[in-house]
This record gives structure tokens, sequence and C-alpha cells, in this order.
């Protein structure tokens, strides 16, 4: 279990949320595949666990607004130099720089390969309070069938390192660090991908009871498999969402 009660370093995922037409039929989906409970804040509508804000939905009226992702946002001291530094390194801002009341400072960003990720500048809200434990975010990794301008842009804007990853013959993987050597993610480079697109992988205790429960709520899923690092499987909720959980 990790609690997060402060700001992260620069480049870590530190808030997820999920743009939805049906406010109520999400809610019903995740909380019965995660066991959340849902209330209303400045940010929309806060998934918890234990009281603890663990990740958001927004609701929006056209569906053109939705993803087919869970977004990720990357946590930064400074969000204005942190997009300039994104404009430098030949990224764009999809939205400026903007504040939150008294959460935060936030921004909308899309890396040179077209992935979008968020920034956030955490102040009264810090991101998601509860992490690495089983109904929460645990990672997240970017899947682009361009990995070299991707390595290339995220070690120039958050000073990440990067590491080769022996664990998974054959695959074009490459772990992201920080500064202080704690890994944030990684870039998977998949020539198959459709559209880059930072994925978002939550932690379960059990993944085929938690496959059973997104089943019976509507979702679908990949068969299970064992990796190095767990029982893996990426799912798919009623309405086109993509997400991964692993049992570590």
């Amino acid at each position: 279990m990790s609690q997060v009660t402060e700001n992260q370093p620069l480049g870590t995922p530190t808030w997820i949320d999920l743009a939805v037409v049906d406010l109520e039929g999400a809610k019903a989906f995740y909380g019965a595949v995660f066991g959340w409970d849902f209330t209303t804040g400045d940010l929309g509508t806060y998934c918890l666990l234990r009281g603890l804000p663990v990740a958001g939905l927004r609701q929006v009226t056209d569906r053109a607004d939705t993803r087919d992702s869970w977004t990720v946002h990357l946590a930064t001291d400074h969000c204005d130099s942190t997009a300039r530094r994104i404009a430098a390194a030949g990224g764009a801002l999809l939205e400026a720089p903007r504040e939150v009341g008294d959460l935060g400072r936030a921004a909308l960003v899309v890396d040179p390969t077209g992935a979008r990720f968020g920034l956030w500048q955490g102040r009264t809200h810090p991101g998601c309070r509860l992490v690495n434990e089983p109904g929460t975010l645990v990672r997240n990794d970017l899947v682009t069938a361009d990995p070299g301008p991707a390595r290339t842009f995220y070690t120039a804007v958050f000073d990440f390192t990067l590491d080769g990853n022996d664990d998974l013959p054959g695959s074009d993987f490459t772990f992201l660090r920080r500064p202080d050597g704690h890994e944030i993610g990684g870039i998977l480079g998949l020539d198959t991908a459709p559209a880059p697109v930072w994925a978002t992988t939550f932690e379960v205790a059990d993944t085929d009871a938690t496959l059973a429960r997104a089943r019976s709520a509507d979702g679908t899923s990949t068969a299970p498999e064992d990796t190095p690092y767990g029982r893996f499987a990426t799912l798919t909720d009623p309405y086109g969402t993509t997400f991964s959980v692993i049992a570590r």
C-alpha cells in the first residue's frame, strides 16, 4: 500500500481520469470491478477506496469527447515551465496551463507520437491518494509504433533515464526512471499499435475474479496470462475503454 499526501516528483503518474457519457453506467461498472465508492468533487466524480480518491470520472455530453483509454496526468512542480519544455521538445499543448481552484494547476498535452497526457501541479489535491494496492493505479506505459522519438521526448522533458528490460525478451520495452532511480513506467514499441496511448494498469488481488466481475457487469477481457510480474489481463468496459489489471 502507498498513500500519497503531497505532490509527486516530476514525471510521476499522479492522477487518472476518464471522460464518460453515461456516468451512472460507468459508476456501476467500475464499482462492481474494483469495489469503488463515488462522490462528487471539484474535478467531477471521485472514485473512492476506503474514502480516498484513487481516480476520477468526468461526465461529458458528446461521445466525441470520450477516449478509449484512461487519461494519465504526470506530476510537475511548475506546470507552465514543463509545458514550455514539452513544446520545445516537439510536443504540443491541447489545453494551456490553467488553475483548478485551490486543487492545483493543470494542462493537457500531446507528445510527438500523438499520445495524450495531462500535467498536474498538485496543491490541496495531490492526485491519487492511494496507489500500488488492489483497486488502485499500479503503473502506466506508453504503447506506440514509434518508440524512438517518444524516448527522446520524455527524457528531454522529464529528465528520465532509460533502462532495458531483460525480463521480456523479444519485446521493444524500455523502463522510464526518475533521476532518483524510481521507475515510473515504460515505453513499449509495438508495430501493431493502432494509435499511441498511455495505457493504464490497476492492481487487483485476484485477476480471474476481477475478470468474472467485469464480464458480469457487461465488460469483456482477454484471457489472463502469467507474466514475470504477475497475472495480467486487458479489459474493455461497456463503452469501449480499455485498461489492464494485474495481480502481482
